[in-house]
């Protein structure tokens, strides 16, 4: 696996690859010494509500690089066979050469730069057309076009040496090209963590199921309805004081339990698998609210009001005028519209209530007359700043503070507005990637250094649920933090960290100062990286579900081909602690001979059915090889899937089973 980057993901990722698939990693960065990402300032220079904290976590925390020997353990470094590290500028045709291209079975490009990765990607594409490609790419459009694109090129090369030695070689082998974003991965998870009951929701195979964190259930009570158990939580996860019965203490969440772990876990908070429906909104309803849109956007609700009280008033005077004078009602309506814009003659020999309604018309027109020039001034207003940024409301409470408006922010602005929860933004920069956005969706924002006095005010953080704290520096968004909870020390916080080391540090001080406050703390790499060491494994990871500091993955794996799923049942793939079968997609007909099953084209999408859930299919059900299975690992559990020497679980029966379908 070649591994070319130049942030942290390169180094999260091959660290992935090496520790968790047991794979050999080429990592070509521009510099093997420096870290490639952001630092903390030192105490001293540290801004005032930050410094302090930094000052009392440093003589705890060290900052080793994840490749680094104290970051590997045993003080070693990595076997030469294991991980080798090439220091290249730029990923020219050298650099790829000395990379080892030509005999790679993946490659992964992550700079921050498209455009450096997508030229990389095409010279790699010659090199070597056999390649998996995995591209980080932020465009998405862009991202469509290119995978077409190498897999087009890809499958050419394929024809052209069809009939050599060459193309017997590449038989079988998955040239494929996967196009990432890092910003994408991780929005799901940034965005449900910000949102009270708002859970992971992933998508696959016609179901969509959602993690839902529970708290813990007194003894005795029965829990609520699930699918299955994911994880058990440690005591400090709710963040309040560690409690009496919590058996993960607090060394972390415990992922996949048993039922027998389950069971035994009095008192702990789980992480449930459920599954939910659809509740999108209608189309036509969506569609009915925008064309009645302009009219509110242009003019404000006293506005609209005041000009609703004017035509009443007409109305009112028109059939008063009717009814006293037994005129016709359109005549009524045409007398009084004259003498409101006063064009009417003085109706001095009229009778009194003639003279009465036309008095009051004529108040009803100076009325008028203001109403309009408001109207003028406030369209005129309107279509001036339909290029500015919109100001928080004044009545806003319980809205989310999003904090950072680049790639990772940027997605996470369009999952809320999607969600339809109320979002303030606060960003220092004005070209930045997530104005436009916020622009054209009417989100209010402010624009200001949010370590500055009054920019969260302006943000009305004293009335917010959640404050997610997105920015690339993790100074600013530690001082973000510290001075949102000094102003509303319930809120809800989510911050995005670097180091995990750095992260652990401030999730416990902050739980501590603050016990009766959720703090969520993310590292933008570490959600990452599992989905991208996935795709160059050739899986498809779905999604990823955080527990605490850990991350559980979701994906759909062929069964055939795959010693630990194929010709077992759903009860012995099971392995607490690392693998879980959710749900199985059947809808593959039998066929007694495997040739043709790999010969035969897929079904379409609108003829599959929706896949079974484990609990419909039964423990004892067996997988067939053109089945195609949804799955919930941890990292190494992915890993030992895909070992080549799978390694069965303990236990007689489990291993019995497997030691025979080896042997047959």
């Amino acid at each position: 696996m070649v591994v070319c980057g130049d942030d942290a993901l390169a180094h999260r990722l091959a660290a992935e690859l090496r520790d968790v698939y047991g794979e050999r990693v080429t990592l070509v960065v521009p510099s093997a010494r420096e870290p490639h990402r952001p630092r903390i300032p030192p105490p001293a220079r540290a801004l005032g509500r930050a410094g302090a904290l930094l000052g009392r976590m440093s003589a705890a925390m060290a900052w080793p690089s994840p490749l680094s020997p104290e970051a590997l353990g045993d003080g070693a470094e990595p076997p030469e066979e294991a991980l080798r590290i090439v220091e290249a500028a730029q990923p020219d045709d050298a650099a790829l050469h000395e990379a080892g291209i030509a005999g790679a079975g993946a490659l992964a490009l992550v700079y921050d730069d498209d455009e450096l990765n997508i030229h990389a990607a095409l010279r790699a594409r010659r090199l070597n057309p056999r390649l998996r490609l995995v591209i980080r790419l932020y465009n998405r459009k862009l991202g469509q076009h290119l995978e077409e694109l190498l897999d087009q090129a890809a499958a050419v090369a394929a024809l052209d040496g069809a009939d050599g030695e060459a193309g017997r070689d590449a038989a079988g082998v998955d040239a494929s090209t996967t196009v990432l974003s890092d910003a994408d991965t991780v929005a799901p998870a940034l965005a449900g963590a910000a949102v009270a009951g708002t859970s992971k929701v992933i998508e696959a195979d016609g179901l969509l199921l959602r993690a839902a964190e529970r708290p813990p259930v007194p003894p005795g009570r029965p829990g609520g309805p699930g699918l299955c158990t994911l994880a058990l939580l440690s005591a400090s996860a709710n963040d309040p004081a560690d409690t009496a019965g919590s058996a993960p203490g607090d060394e972390g969440p415990v992922l996949l339990p048993d039922d027998e772990a389950t069971a035994a876990a009095a008192g702990c908070g789980t992480v449930v698998l459920e599954t939910v429906s659809y509740t999108g909104r209608p189309v036509r309803r969506r569609w009915l609210r925008g064309r009645g849109a302009p009219l509110a956007s242009l003019f404000s609700r006293r506005l609209r009001w005041s000009l609703a009280g004017i035509v009443g008033a007409v109305l009112a005077l028109a059939v008063a005028s009717s009814l006293t004078l037994g005129e016709d009602p359109l005549h009524a309506v045409y007398l009084s519209l004259l003498d409101l814009f006063a064009i009417n003659e003085p109706a001095l020999d009229g009778p009194a209530p003639r003279k009465v309604l036309q008095l009051l018309s004529g108040l009803t027109g100076l009325l008028l007359l203001p109403v309009l020039v408001a109207a003028a001034f406030e369209g005129l207003g309107t279509f001036r700043s339909a290029s500015a940024l919109r100001r928080p409301p004044r009545g806003l409470s319980g809205h989310v503070v999003l904090l950072g408006l680049g790639k990772v922010g940027t997605r996470v602005l369009t999952r809320l507005h999607e969600m339809g929860i109320p979002v303030v933004c606060i960003e220092g920069d004005p070209e930045a990637r997530g104005i436009a956005l916020a622009r054209r969706l009417r989100v209010p924002t402010v624009l200001g250094d949010v370590t500055q006095e009054g920019v969260l005010e302006a943000a009305m953080i004293e009335r917010a649920a959640t404050l997610l704290a997105l920015t690339s520096e993790d100074t600013t968004n530690l001082e973000a933090t510290l001075y949102a909870r000094s102003v509303s020390p319930r809120l809800r916080v989510t911050l995005r960290l670097f180091d995990d080391r750095f992260a652990t540090a401030v999730y416990r001080t902050l739980r501590a100062a603050h016990p009766g406050a959720l703090t969520r703390s993310r590292s933008v790499t570490y959600l990452a990286a599992p989905a991208f060491a996935g795709a160059m494994m050739g899986r498809q990871i779905l999604g990823a579900i955080p527990v605490e500091r850990r991350v559980l993955l979701i994906a759909r794996v062929d069964v055939r081909g795959h010693t630990a799923l194929e010709g077992r049942t759903v009860a012995e793939v099971l392995r607490p602690g690392r693998l879980r079968v959710l749900a199985v997609d059947t809808s593959a007909p039998d066929d007694p001979e495997p040739e043709a099953a790999a010969a035969a084209p897929p079904p379409p999408a609108e003829e599959r059915r929706p896949a079974q859930l484990v609990h419909e299919l039964g423990d004892d059900y067996v997988l067939r090889p053109q089945d195609r299975v949804l799955l919930v690992a941890t990292r190494q559990g992915l890993g030992d899937l895909h070992a080549r020497n799978w390694a069965p679980a303990a236990g007689g029966q489990s291993g019995n089973r497997q030691n025979g379908a080896r042997q047959g």
